[in-house]
């Protein structure tokens, strides 16, 4: 298990991390998120040990981060740091050398990694003649050749196309499933909801937002409801407990205050003709995150 208890950093008489803490579970996949500042990457480095933080400990399992332990993480950073005039081949014996792997055991892992993401011919290639997404796989690849118990994911997702989306997101969950645990952090929310039970988001270095995302949008309250059919926008924005209403191309976005004002939107439209959609939704993990990081702000 990885263990965040109460980590602090200062840069000067700059807080960049307040008192954070959360734990994440073998076959976990946990989301840490925020705006760009938030804290992020100050914490990412802590966990991987590149930072002391001055207050608090990082852990896995039960020993503090160091040289002994980093062969057993691995990093995607949200920069690029691949080494361009070096071929695929070389890159990944390169960081597969720097885990303490063998190199017979590093090509078997490369080649199979390779196949599964489509581009074992590039294996002689330099990675400056690959595209953008074709380098994220390399980079992918190299933070998972060493198969590492615990999976730091920074904007993996950055230049792919929504296919090579749904291989990475394959691959995540496998490894999940083999118990590595995973750290996720992404702008883009829906990807987010697509992994992360658990998550926090962080403001100026401290939780906002934190739990399992299932209890999270069942506090938030605030509910959607999507109607296609014969019924105008204005008669709906009339209704008590109705935040607003959105258009949308052929149907209508409702927002209201909590479950209590969805008999009332109902009753006002089920004699209406041609109503082909109702549905009730939670609200979005984007929503979420504008709602209450803007309050923060606001505080």
């Amino acid at each position: 298990m990885l263990k965040v208890e109460n980590i602090t950093k200062y840069y000067g008489n700059f807080l960049a991390v307040d008192h954070l803490s959360f734990e994440v579970k073998p076959g976990e996949i946990f989301g840490l998120l925020g705006i760009n500042g938030a804290g992020k990457t100050t914490t990412f480095r802590m966990i991987m040990g590149l930072l002391d933080a001055n207050e608090g400990t990082v852990t896995l399992d039960g020993k503090k981060i160091d040289y002994d332990v980093t062969d057993q993480i691995g990093f995607l950073t949200e920069e690029r740091s691949l080494l361009v005039k070096m071929t695929v081949k070389e890159q990944c014996l390169y960081y597969g050398i720097l885990k303490g792997m063998k190199e017979k055991d590093i090509l078997e892992r490369m080649d199979v990694l390779l196949a599964k993401f489509g581009i074992s011919e590039y294996r002689e290639k330099k990675i400056k003649e690959l595209s953008k997404g074709n380098q994220q796989k390399i980079q992918f690849i190299t933070a998972i050749i060493n198969q590492p118990k615990l999976l730091i994911l920074d904007e993996p997702f950055s230049g792919l196309d929504p296919f090579n989306v749904e291989l990475f997101k394959q691959e995540i969950i496998e490894m999940a499933q083999k118990g590595s645990m995973i750290i996720f952090s992404s702008h883009r929310m829906e990807h987010v909801e697509l992994f992360c039970k658990k998550l926090v988001i962080l403001l100026k270095g401290k939780p906002v937002i934190e739990g399992y995302l299932s209890d999270i949008k069942e506090q938030y309250r605030k509910k959607n409801i999507f109607i296609k059919g014969d019924v105008s926008k204005e008669e709906l924005e009339k209704i008590k407990g109705v935040i607003m209403v959105e258009e949308h191309a052929d149907e209508l976005e409702v927002k209201i205050e909590d479950n209590d004002v969805v008999p009332r939107v109902f009753n006002q439209i089920k004699k209406k003709e041609n109503i082909t959609k109702f549905v009730v939704e939670e609200p979005s993990l984007n929503e979420i995150f504008i709602a209450k990081v803007g309050e923060s702000f606001e505080e």
